[in-house]
């Protein structure tokens, strides 16, 4: 036990050691910046990120006797790199399909995306580990009813390095709703969010695609980027249930550059998944990174 405490120290103190100076510029600043979704990495917003994640090391070391618990240092060990802010290379484009930023960016690529949960624990493992063994990122959709339900599989999708999508609080069609229903909808969704792992979505998908005007004009406001999908599995039609391979064909034939997409936490897709991302592995793709996708710049190519 001894030993795992000094190499826990140890390795929080390298990470300290690493951060120092830019973490005492950044306090002397004061910055306290919300997050700029085309400014790219070295936005204020990143800064802050860094700040936040070193004054969150700083206090897990501030015990009366000025080292760390030994519990507050396996959360270290456990939280997910907040100081690792990619550079933002992608946009969604009116198709929906995952564009690049700017000329010489890579287009053979896709984006990985899971709704409606968080569900069942088992399953969802599962699923985690395969983007593991494809280091690959998703972002997950989820309901806020079932975050109430199962807040730690939220936090466990964070702390797996996963990436947070809003799907609305019920999944109901928001096309059919007032304005102050969807508001709702949407915002509570980011609000149980936040009070769950410390941050907001950054993207939101319309249950079955389905929105208007008014919508978008919301989701903007919560400074969220809007989507459906351009590449649809089909693993929620009752056809194919319980067929996996069906559910990687629809994927692989309707595969294409910047594909976006839509999966479900379901039994038949975690099944699925890891014959999935190899196959498209072998067709040349690489996988987006949610963290790089920015709103679209008005510069940007647009394919």
């Amino acid at each position: 036990m001894l030993n795992k405490k000094i190499l826990l120290i140890a390795a929080c103190c390298l990470i300290l050691s690493s951060c120092g100076s830019d973490h005492s510029s950044a306090k002397k600043n004061g910055s306290n910046s919300t997050q700029n979704l085309s400014s790219g990495a070295n936005s204020p917003a990143a800064t802050n990120q860094e700040d936040v994640a070193v004054e969150s090391n700083d206090n897990a070391l501030n015990s009366e006797n000025g080292q760390a618990s030994e519990e507050d240092m396996e959360q270290l060990a456990t939280t997910p790199d907040a100081l690792e802010i990619p550079e933002f290379k992608y946009h969604i484009n009116k198709a929906y399909r995952v564009a690049p930023n700017e000329e010489g960016i890579e287009k053979k690529v896709v984006l990985l995306t899971f709704d409606d949960g968080p569900k069942e624990q088992e399953m969802l493992e599962v699923m985690l580990d395969t983007l593991d063994k494809h280091e690959a990122k998703a972002i997950f959709f989820v309901n806020g009813y079932r975050v109430k339900s199962n807040p730690d599989l939220l936090k466990l999708i964070h702390k797996r390095g996963q990436i947070i999508g809003n799907h609305s609080w019920d999944h109901i069609d928001l096309k059919k709703e007032a304005a102050d229903s969807a508001r709702k909808q949407v915002e509570d969704v980011q609000q149980i969010v936040s009070e769950t792992i410390g941050e907001s979505p950054r993207f939101f998908r319309p249950p079955f695609g389905s929105g208007n005007d008014a919508l978008h004009g919301i989701v903007e406001e919560n400074e969220m980027i809007y989507m459906t999908w351009s590449n649809g599995s089909l693993d929620w039609d009752a056809k194919f249930k319980n067929k996996p391979e069906g559910i990687i064909n629809n994927v692989m034939e309707q595969l294409h550059p910047g594909s976006n997409i839509l999966m479900h936490e379901l039994p038949w897709t975690a099944e699925a998944l890891d014959e999935l991302l190899t196959r498209i592995k072998a067709e040349g793709y690489g996988f987006v990174d949610p963290r790089t996708i920015s709103v679209q710049p008005q510069d940007s190519p647009d394919s």
